[in-house]
């Protein structure tokens, strides 16, 4: 751990050797639970494949060949001054793969495609059915495919990230990728075969953070901080959670799609343990951030007065982390509610008392997930400012005159 990600190296900073050692220490530990976990936890995949027997994305036969938009027909409007158009809110398309390549049709659409602008050229998923009992060939509407344009966007992203950020962007970018195969070669299939959702949760995040964290920031003690506060931070808002959701009832079960996922799923999952994971992944990167401003905070203070003693270190550490808290906090609220802003209007065109909606199930989850989130990452800082105080000791005194200054 020689080099670090930030304007003053770990040379710079004397580490306490005994703290050092109770810091790798736990960190191995730390590492040792969580690919035990990963073990231990790992998908039983006859399960998976079993759930999505049960759970077929179309009938038997049907298949969902991707079409080309050719002609688009009106929206349909219907008032006291106008009639509804013939062929309205339908789309003319070609089947472009498939048993059916080639095949033209024209199907109907909700309102909501025909005013979001789609036009032709266009691509959208259809459902064919095969011919049978003397009915023909049919073709249904699916979804629209939005690939090429997500595609563009996240190239965008990441040249943006790499040009702003340079290497350390690029980094970012690989612990993403990692993030992401993480959640869906583990996570979710472990959910699905009916694993402990906090227990998976955890020992996702902790891989996630081993990875992310040192991929990006660089090996180095104040990383190593960074990451022990982290870890910290992840059990408690995953403790939190857990007291939280069962103090108050909640089932996990907020909206059609929970429904729909248990009807299938049958009693195989735990969906309050599914509720207390998506508690610990939801405050996952704001804690992370959190975690790396507090550590890097303390180093430069370190850095700027030698032999100013822990207390005083971490005092005007926290003074920073304060004002991070409090621009935090708003982060989480912002961003939870506009995730959930449809279902905020909702609650809210229903006319019931702000307690009465705040009682509701799908109300009760965002407040627990953005508060316990909160709490958790606020936590953290704290913590981390103490471990980094800690780690980052003060020069001795004769050494003090000589020590390089950044």
């Amino acid at each position: 751990m020689a080099h670090s990600h930030r304007a003053v190296p770990d040379a710079e900073v004397e580490i306490g050797a005994r703290v050092r050692a109770a810091l790798l220490g736990f960190l191995i530990l730390a590492a040792a639970a969580t690919v035990a976990g990963l073990l231990a936890l790992w998908p039983d995949h006859a399960v998976v494949d079993h759930v999505r027997a049960e759970a077929p994305y179309a009938a038997p036969g049907v298949t969902t060949p991707t079409a080309r938009v050719l002609t688009v027909g009106p929206e349909c409007r219907q008032g006291a001054t106008t009639r509804v158009a013939a062929g309205c809110d339908t789309l003319r398309v070609e089947v472009l793969d498939g048993v059916g390549r080639g095949d033209r049709a024209e199907v109907r659409v909700p309102p909501e495609v025909t005013t979001s602008g789609i036009g032709p050229g266009d691509q959208i998923e259809l459902f064919r059915t095969p011919a049978r009992g003397g009915q023909p060939v049919s073709y249904t509407f699916s979804s629209v495919r939005r690939s090429v344009p997500l595609l563009w966007l996240t190239l965008l992203f990441v040249v943006v990230v790499v040009a702003v950020a340079g290497r350390r962007g690029a980094m970012a970018v690989v612990g993403l990728v990692v993030s992401g195969a993480t959640l869906y070669f583990f996570l979710l299939p472990a959910l699905l075969s009916g694993r402990s959702g906090l227990a998976v949760a955890c020992v996702s995040a902790s891989a996630i953070m081993f990875v992310v964290l040192y991929s990006t920031h660089g090996l180095s003690w104040r990383t190593s901080t960074a990451l022990a506060g982290t870890l910290v931070g992840i059990a408690m808002t995953g403790l939190i959670g857990s007291f939280v959701i069962g103090g108050a009832h909640l089932t996990g079960i907020a909206d059609e799609t929970g429904g729909t996922l248990s009807t299938f799923a049958g009693r195989g999952l735990d969906f309050q343990g599914l509720l207390a994971a998506s508690v610990v992944l939801a405050g996952l990167g704001v804690l992370n951030d959190v975690t790396i401003t507090q550590a890097s905070s303390v180093w430069e203070l370190r850095a700027a007065g030698p032999g100013a003693g822990r207390r005083e270190v971490f005092t005007r550490a926290m003074r920073i982390g304060r004002d991070h808290i409090a621009s935090t906090i708003y982060t989480i609220v912002f961003a939870y509610s506009g995730a959930a802003l449809v279902l905020l209007l909702l609650l809210y065109a229903y006319d019931r008392s702000l307690l009465a909606l705040a009682s509701t199930e799908p109300m009760a989850e965002e407040i627990a997930r953005t508060f316990t989130s909160a709490i958790g990452l606020i936590l953290a800082v704290p913590v981390t400012t103490g471990i980094a105080a800690l780690v980052a000791a003060p020069v001795r005194e004769q050494d003090a005159a000589t020590r390089p200054r950044t």
